[in-house]
């Protein structure tokens, strides 16, 4: 599973001009789940991105998480951070997990965000969507749960 994690100030996803999730100071997290990803992969994930110590303390260094601050998550899916592009100029989609698989996954993290008591908004899985945000910092944190990167 791979996750890109922006520090983002606002963010919010639109849906045929239809804004579908909206939040505030927190994170925008872009979700891709890979063909055979279980439930160490899921765990990974569920626990590790809110706890990231990515925000600032009052010395000004990146010591606070999502959980700390009180912030929220705006969860979309993209199967694209599957995308592999090595060997030729048109990616190749095909570690991404099914649909059906991904969705699951997707939908399980976002349920265990708000079971610990976050606000999470979402997009709509497999929908064309429109993604717009401010980067706080700028902070981007690239994860994987095989620990590729």
């Amino acid at each position: 599973m791979r996750a890109v994690i922006q520090r983002v100030t606002e963010a919010n996803v639109k849906i045929d001009g239809e804004t579908v999730g909206q939040i505030g100071q927190g994170f925008l997290v872009l979700i891709g789940v890979e063909e055979g990803d279980g439930e160490a992969d899921f765990k990974y994930m569920a626990t590790k991105v809110p706890n990231l110590r990515i925000f600032e303390d009052e010395a000004g260094k990146m010591n606070r998480s999502l959980v700390d601050v009180g912030g929220q998550i705006l969860a979309v899916s993209q199967f694209t951070l599957f995308g592999d592009a090595r060997s030729s100029r048109r990616p190749s989609f095909i570690q991404a997990a099914r649909p059906e698989t991904a969705n699951l996954m997707y939908e399980r993290l976002v349920e265990h965000w708000r079971e610990m008591g976050i606000h999470v908004e979402t997009g709509r899985f497999g929908a064309d969507m429109k993604v717009s945000l401010v980067n706080d910092g700028p902070v981007t944190i690239m994860m994987d749960s095989h620990k590729l990167f």
